[in-house]
């Protein structure tokens, strides 16, 4: 099956990647990673202004959603883009404030949609650090806690706003800097399934964006790098990695939208593994292929690299998201 954007979302995503190549985003990513806010602020206001946020938002909350494949769309660029920032966090919260009282709804959910509010949130599941770190603060870990105005607990009994954090702590990826929160705190929802589900497609989405910058990097690497007198993308190992790579991406790109669609978990998370697993591939390929210069921190490729190999985990490993995919298909039969 064909899933082809209509003329307002391809127009959409046209803007959102003129908008995002005029910042500069790999300047913008290097300056998060050291902790300073202030252009990736900026930039994050800017796709709010352009509608990002208030996709997840409903209309009755100044929002525009929600709206999951103009959703999928958005963050297919700031992928494309390596966009920093917990922008899968914000939209996972507006949906599970979009459950919450009117009055919490009304106070927190326009500040989302319009920019002035980060949030980020607590995935569900166990909190203690792992083994092999045992002296890590203990709390439940949110993304980029130190730069969000609002974070949330996701526990059990539901969302509450959480009363502090922690130091913020680096990860794998160096854009993506893990904070402890302190649990607790004003009770403001109650559990949602659903917003699961949006975590996992916005991350599928994001992936996919990785993925094909990764790509089109690398494409562009291997025209320009000669050996023996040829562009090694002339060679055709070369050519059949690039190949595979292109391939998985492209099988991905419906799956994604095919769950944007239809927002049923199991679509959703058969979707982030094939966006995910396709971009980790090509993020291995653009590694070999890019040779020595491609393990540099110096060099841009990182940003996209490292940024695929954290995604694959977050919001549900391949392994949990295939355990869902399959159970739906046995209870289907």
């Amino acid at each position: 099956m064909r899933f082809l954007l209509d003329a307002e979302q391809r127009a959409f995503a046209a803007s959102l990647d003129a908008l995002l190549t005029a910042a500069d985003t790999p300047a913008v990513v290097r300056e998060w990673s050291r902790g300073d806010h202030a252009s990736g602020r900026a930039l994050w206001s800017r796709l709010a202004a352009a509608g990002v946020f208030a996709l997840a938002v409903p209309e009755a909350y100044e929002g525009l959603g929600p709206r999951p494949v103009e959703l999928a769309v958005a963050f297919v660029e700031l992928g494309r883009h390596a966009v920093p920032g917990p922008l899968v966090e914000t939209v996972t919260a507006a949906v599970l404030l979009a459950d919450s009282a009117p009055g919490t709804a009304k106070r927190l959910l326009p500040g989302l949609a319009n920019g002035e509010t980060i949030a980020t949130v607590t995935p569900p599941g166990p909190a203690e650090p792992a083994p092999e770190q045992p002296n890590l603060p203990q709390g439940p870990y949110a993304l980029d806690g130190d730069a969000a105005a609002l974070r949330l607990c996701w526990e059990p009994g539901g969302v509450r706003l959480s009363p502090g954090h922690g130091p913020a702590l680096p990860s794998l990826d160096p854009a993506r800097r893990l904070t402890p929160l302190t649990p607790g705190g004003e009770l403001l929802a109650p559990p949602s399934p659903a917003a699961l589900t949006w975590a996992r497609l916005a991350t599928a989405a994001q992936a996919l964006g990785v993925g094909l910058a990764l790509l089109d990097r690398t494409v562009d690497h291997v025209k320009r790098r000669h050996q023996f007198g040829v562009p090694i993308g002339s060679f055709q190992a070369v050519k059949h990695r690039l190949a595979d790579a292109k391939i998985a991406l492209e099988f991905a790109r419906p799956l994604v939208l095919g769950a944007a669609l239809t927002l049923c978990p199991a679509d959703v998370a058969a979707a982030k593994v094939a966006a995910c697993e396709a971009a980790y591939a090509t993020a291995r390929t653009a590694l070999r292929l890019h040779g020595a210069i491609g393990y540099t921190a110096e060099y841009d490729l990182s940003l996209w690299l490292t940024k695929a190999r954290a995604l694959r985990a977050a919001w549900g490993a391949p392994e949990e998201c295939r355990a869902l995919v399959v159970s739906a298909g046995d209870r289907r039969w």
